[in-house]
């Protein structure tokens, strides 16, 4: 089993930033892949930003130019850098990997999810 946690989330005033962080650990054998999606009350679950094992990353149209995602392979730490933040950014942001379990079986993995909640 592989499990992923979450932290950083929280209250913020528009224009702030802040940084999400997410740990894997368990039965590791091998990340192919990290990501950030985002979940708005009314609104389906989005990508945010993904980032391969080579360190190339994708954005969401909405969130590229502002947030930045990053990886320590070393910690099996993904990073989300959420700069210029907007009321729209609102959502609970969830951690996700796709990896390989020590049997040797792949899976997606999900994070409890961490509120991010963009308000004056």
């Amino acid at each position: 089993q592989v499990l992923l946690e979450e932290s950083g989330g929280g209250l913020v005033q528009p224009g702030g930033s802040l940084r999400l962080s997410c740990v894997a650990s368990g039965s590791i054998f091998h990340i192919v892949a990290m990501a950030w999606y985002r979940q708005a009350p009314g609104t389906e679950r989005e990508l945010v930003a993904s980032i391969n094992a080579g360190h190339a990353t994708s954005y969401a149209d909405s969130v590229k130019g502002r947030f930045a995602i990053s990886r320590d392979n070393a910690k099996n730490t993904v990073y989300l850098q959420m700069n210029s933040l907007k009321p729209e950014d609102t959502a609970v942001y969830y951690c996700n990997t796709r990896a390989y379990s020590t049997s040797l079986k792949w899976d997606d993995y999900w994070g409890q999810g961490t509120q991010v909640t963009v308000s004056s």
